[in-house]
């Protein structure tokens, strides 16, 4: 790790960062003339772009090379092997590169690494001696684990060393059904399928793990096999004999509106009028039928008719309210097309018709919201809203009508940290959420303050 420096320096770069993004701002002659030699098309300088700017003059590629390479070498040997556990896991191949470049035998720290690396002669060399580390805990996780969680193959891991030590491993008697607490105590365990097709976006280890006999019904690896952006492992998991019941895969499918996906798993099987199912986990599940949830996620109209025709019944309410109903509060016009063409419409109750009105953009100056007579669902329309692009005119006409922008989802995350959290914060008109804490938006400035502290993800431990 070349040009390294130290934390006081790097403090200094900090400070330094947000001296050049003052004077670029005067028109200092010199700091426009360093940033558009690193940033020619640069408009206006922010501080990120500053850092990247110093990290850049001091010999990095960006500010969180530098700014790693600071702090690695700070650690000593069992905290770079750790890093290059979490690097592995959570897919930094760039990270990957450093601690090995720095450290060449960083890999040999324990069998679990060794494995992540598809370190093959390492693996064979290790069970030649000792048979059992294929089935003993390293840290958190088996090796097969390790193997499993490992995104090395997406950072220039060698996919048939990958495939060896699998099968060295298996052959050693590593299960391929094994599993880890997906929190320390917990009892529901994550699946080494769930790692390889869902965590590790590795679909040939996962054919390989279900041709050896891994369970398709592991209560995780259907529900987040929808969230690849493809459907081969949708695919792999139902020809394996994956049951959609009690998975909750049919209403996250219809967050991503992929007719083919919904297509698939109502063809096999999943009931649209099944509902959430309680998860093993034990976290609090939402109700909700099919085409309720269609209507939240703004889904074709393509999508309504696919549930309708299998069976999903219009007749079914949701915290009082009708599919149809939700489909107009949300702003669904397609859906609300589909159903009327269907013949599935419903009356609306007069607040049901006040927030149609709020969607439409058809509100009258007699309409006002009284939050106290909103079902729970409706109390928290606006975090259904703010993940969508373009939404913020329907939310702005809502706080008009006298909706509170700080209540939060069932999860106790308000529309604001929600926006944030699913990326639409920009799309939607709002600021970022900093790390440090919420920003608020400018629609959210006006009419509320906020003392909601941020949702915060975990950094899951690898060691």
């Amino acid at each position: 790790m070349t040009g390294m420096t130290d934390m006081t320096s790097l403090d200094n770069l900090r400070r330094q960062a947000r001296s050049l993004r003052r004077a670029w701002d005067a028109g200092d002659g010199d700091a426009r003339a360093r940033v558009a030699a690193v940033l020619p098309a640069v408009q206006a300088l922010k501080h990120a772009d500053a850092l990247h700017v110093l990290a850049r003059e001091q010999g990095y590629d960006s500010w969180p090379k530098l700014k790693f390479a600071t702090e690695a070498a700070t650690l000593d040997r069992a905290a770079k092997a750790e890093r290059l556990k979490h690097a592995l896991y959570l897919g930094q191949p760039w990270i990957v590169s450093a601690l090995l470049d720095d450290s060449p035998d960083l890999g040999e720290a324990d069998f679990g690494l060794q494995c992540a690396l598809y370190d093959l002669p390492g693996v064979r060399a290790r069970l030649a001696k000792d048979p059992v580390a294929a089935t003993r805990i390293v840290g958190v996780r088996s090796p097969l684990l390790h193997l499993a969680f490992s995104q090395h193959l997406h950072g220039g891991g060698d996919p048939e060393a990958m495939m060896a030590v699998a099968e060295a491993l298996l052959s050693a008697g590593a299960d391929v059904n094994d599993g880890y607490p997906f929190e320390p105590g917990a009892e529901h365990h994550l699946s080494a399928l769930y790692g390889a097709l869902c965590h590790g976006r590795n679909m040939r280890l996962g054919e390989w793990l279900l041709a050896n006999g891994a369970d398709p019904n592991d209560n995780e690896s259907l529900y987040h096999a929808t969230e690849l952006g493809h459907l081969d492992a949708l695919r792999l998991l139902l020809s394996h004999g994956a049951r959609t019941e009690g998975t909750n895969a049919l209403l996250r499918a219809l967050d991503f509106d992929n007719p083919e996906m919904v297509r698939l798993l109502l063809e096999a099987g999943a009931d649209p009028n099944e509902g959430v199912a309680p998860h093993p986990s034990g976290e609090t599940p939402q109700s909700i039928p099919a085409l309720h949830q269609a209507a939240r996620r703004l889904c074709s109209a393509e999508i309504v008719d696919l549930l309708l025709a299998h069976g999903a019944d219009p007749e079914l309410r949701f915290d009082g309210h009708s599919a149809y109903a939700m489909a107009r509060i949300c702003g669904n016009g397609a859906m609300v097309a589909a159903m009327e063409k269907a013949g599935s419409n419903a009356a609306l109750d007069p607040i049901e018709a006040q927030l149609a009105r709020a969607a439409d953009g058809t509100s009258s100056e007699g309409d006002w919201i009284d939050m106290a007579r909103l079902s729970p669902e409706l109390q928290r329309l606006l975090t259904r809203l703010v993940w969508r692009p373009g939404s913020l005119p329907h939310i702005k006409r809502l706080v008009a009508l006298g909706f509170d922008p700080n209540v939060p989802d069932e999860m106790g995350a308000p529309p604001l940290h929600l926006a944030g959290w699913e990326g639409s914060a920009g799309e939607n008109g709002l600021l970022p959420v900093a790390q440090s804490g919420s920003v608020p938006c400018e629609w959210l400035r006006r009419y509320a303050l906020f003392d909601h502290p941020p949702r915060v993800r975990k950094l899951p431990s690898t060691s």
